[in-house]
């Protein structure tokens, strides 16, 4: 019996995307000042997109199952081709405040789910007590 399902993992990998997120913005603050400093941003959905493009199939063992399933798919860290500054930076430093926060708010929402689920697992293991 494997009580860590579905869940657990759906939470970590998405706390593994916020934490890319947050060095991703992180890094665009500390090079706001930089030239010709070209902003980063994580996209899960331009990755999954061009991995459909290129082909990319599952092995299905029963034809009732969904065409597509990829465990593979993962964020990746893309330039934006804009600029914003005369010196060539990309980096606009409102969008990236309003992006940190956002980000903050959806991390922290994770980590409350995951206490939530680790929570249920110890009342379940001391009999409901």
């Amino acid at each position: 019996m494997n009580i860590f399902t579905g869940s657990f993992k759906e939470i970590e990998q998405a706390l593994n995307y916020s934490t890319l997120k947050q060095k991703t913005i992180s890094n665009n603050i500390a090079n706001a000042d930089t030239p010709n400093y070209k902003a980063k941003e994580v996209s899960f959905k331009r990755a999954f997109e061009e991995a459909q493009a290129g082909g990319l199939s599952a092995y299905r063992t029963n034809e009732r199952h969904l065409v597509f399933k990829s465990e593979n798919s993962s964020p990746a860290v893309m330039s934006r081709n804009v600029s914003f500054n005369q010196n060539g930076n990309s980096v606009d430093i409102d969008k990236e405040m309003s992006d940190l926060a956002t980000n903050q708010i959806y991390y922290n929402a994770l980590v409350d789910r995951m206490s939530g689920k680790f929570n249920t697992l110890t009342s379940v293991i001391k009999g409901g007590r």
